[in-house]
């Protein structure tokens, strides 16, 4: 997850370097009428980075455009070093791929796309709230929100083990836009039923609360939060730490965290996926990125894997969420190429297209685009990821953890970590006061 960075001139000289040393793909049209440069993430989806090349060429021979794309991995801290460098230098590319925060975080670097998503709102239908939280600054959009690298972490659990407990996870949620009786019982409260035979079992809910490298955990924790109408910072700034829905989250999670794994302080964002993909945890919540790699390298774990939605509290299931944004520099020299570039991608064959060819893993933000047929049609089994998308049938809200807060308070809560602080807080046998009390005293820093 993205970070807040202070780059100085040095350091920005020094990542701009090593940003310019990065894998490029140059398309040189005939006759062009000007030239752009482009980051984009770099898809771990074998062939997806093709057809977005595929997709850029079209469209540059079309408008004879000389146009560079740099495709910028997300681990080490790359796809966040490089904004950081060229908002502080002043140049760099046209178009940059921003994820979660860093759209806010920049904003002020970015120039408005209001007419952009008006037309591309008005043809894929709205946006969801977390992406209006992100991307809008001062009332104006600052960038588009893009399906490439965009998901959400619901539960993928093992069918066998959950209907060796009598709970048929295909019949709760099949591979279909229906309401059935069996999700009213699917709750946080059911949940807890279940993790605690799991974890009896030795197939322990692989469930983390480490630092800032476990996201996964705080986007799990902040979602909790949410169900139970707790909330660390209220939108005004003000502390909600002794309100009635954060003790209710706080009551839950002592209970919850007596079934996390041993090691679940120690958690990354690959703690999970290979607990998983080694046979050895019932439930995870993750993007299909875990199931993927398990029809890789352990497909019989694979072939028994169902994605469904989150369970709901007392008030909804919320489901944790995150988000990718294309944004255009203001001190870019050809805005006008570069947000007809974005428009271009952000079609619906277009979408449709990357979609497929990351196997699902990208997820549209866009209420109209949720229909596509590649959720129904992967497996093994056949609609394993069917439920990954939103359906409307699910009743499930986009959840990004503090958001409640301000922008500028949410980014520090959500990068220091403080929910899964406080989990495992909870685990060490603090009392609820006590892990308020230093949550309250962690959290009066930030909002100074």
């Amino acid at each position: 997850m993205s970070k807040s960075w202070s780059v100085s001139r040095r350091q920005a000289v020094k990542l701009g370097a090593a940003a310019a040393a990065l894998p490029l793909v140059h398309i040189r049209t005939a006759g062009a009428a000007g030239s752009l440069t482009v980051g984009f993430w770099d898809h771990w989806v074998p062939g997806a980075n093709d057809v977005m090349k595929k997709q850029v060429n079209a469209w540059a021979q079309k408008n004879k455009v000389d146009v560079t794309m740099d495709f910028i991995t997300s681990s080490g801290g790359k796809l966040q070093m490089t904004p950081a460098a060229e908002t502080q230098a002043k140049t760099g590319h046209d178009v940059m791929t921003f994820f979660s925060w860093d759209a806010q975080n920049y904003a002020d670097s970015l120039e408005p796309v209001d007419d952009l998503m008006q037309r591309l709102q008005a043809a894929n239908g709205e946006v969801n709230r977390i992406c209006t939280y992100l991307a809008k600054s001062n009332g104006h959009w600052k960038a588009v929100p893009t399906s490439s690298g965009t998901q959400t972490k619901p539960p993928c659990a093992r069918i066998s083990w959950f209907k060796k407990h009598g709970l048929d996870l295909q019949a709760m949620y099949p591979p279909r836009d229906v309401k059935d009786p069996l999700q009213d019982q699917w709750t946080w409260e059911n949940f807890l039923k279940y993790a605690e035979l799991a974890h009896k079992e030795g197939m322990t809910f692989a469930m983390g609360m480490g630092g800032g490298l476990n996201t996964d955990a705080t986007d799990v924790h902040g979602a909790i939060f949410a169900a139970f109408g707790g909330s660390l910072v209220d939108a005004k700034g003000q502390s909600q730490l002794r309100s009635d829905g954060t003790r209710q989250a706080m009551e839950y999670a002592q209970r919850l965290v007596k079934f996390y794994p041993a090691d679940a302080v120690s958690y990354d964002d690959a703690s999970n996926n290979r607990a998983l993909i080694s046979g050895k945890t019932a439930l995870i919540f993750n993007p299909p990125s875990a199931w993927a790699v398990a029809k890789r390298d352990a497909p019989a774990i694979a072939a028994d894997c169902w994605t469904f939605p989150v369970p709901a509290g007392p008030k909804g299931r919320f489901i944790p969420s995150l988000m990718f944004f294309w944004g255009v520099y203001n001190f870019s020299p050809n805005k006008s190429a570069a947000k007809d570039l974005l428009e271009y991608l952000m079609q619906r064959e277009n979408v449709e297209a990357r979609d497929v060819a990351s196997e699902g893993y990208d997820l549209p933000p866009y209420a109209k685009l949720t229909d596509f047929k590649i959720w129904e049609q992967v497996g093994p089994p056949v609609g394993t990821v069917y439920n990954y998308p939103i359906r409307p049938s699910s009743g499930q809200i986009p959840s990004l953890t503090a958001s409640e807060a301000p922008p500028s308070v949410a980014v520090q809560i959500y990068n220091r970590a403080v929910h899964n602080q406080m989990f495992a807080r909870l685990r060490e046998g603090q009392s609820i006061k006590q892990v308020v009390a230093w949550a309250d005293d962690e959290i009066s820093g930030y909002t100074r």
